[in-house]
């Protein structure tokens, strides 16, 4: 599901004060952290992620990666820190709104 623009704008008002739950290490994305990260929006929905501090195309293909093996949407990007949302389909925390 995609999310719409209000809807990014609202989420990014609530990472704000959220502090970075994964960091990507040097040997960048690898199945355990995928399977972390899977775990933090599972139990979070809305999660910051660290990336390493290499040059800004890597960066935005380890976003790209992240995004992709947990079926997340990304919402935002700010220098090495990106934020990820994906709705846990039993149990939702965040109430997005409509449009």
């Amino acid at each position: 599901m995609p999310l719409s623009a209000s809807q990014k704008r609202y989420l990014r008002g609530l990472a704000h004060d959220l502090d970075p739950v994964i960091l990507v290490g040097q040997k960048g994305i690898t199945p355990a952290l995928v399977a972390e990260f899977d775990g933090a929006l599972a139990h979070h929905e809305l999660v910051k992620v660290k990336l390493p501090g290499a040059d800004r195309e890597d960066r935005a293909d380890a976003i790209e990666a992240l995004a992709e093996a947990t079926k997340s949407e990304l919402v935002q990007t700010i220098g090495r820190v990106a934020c990820f949302f994906r709705r846990n389909p039993k149990q939702p925390k965040i109430e997005l709104p409509r449009k």
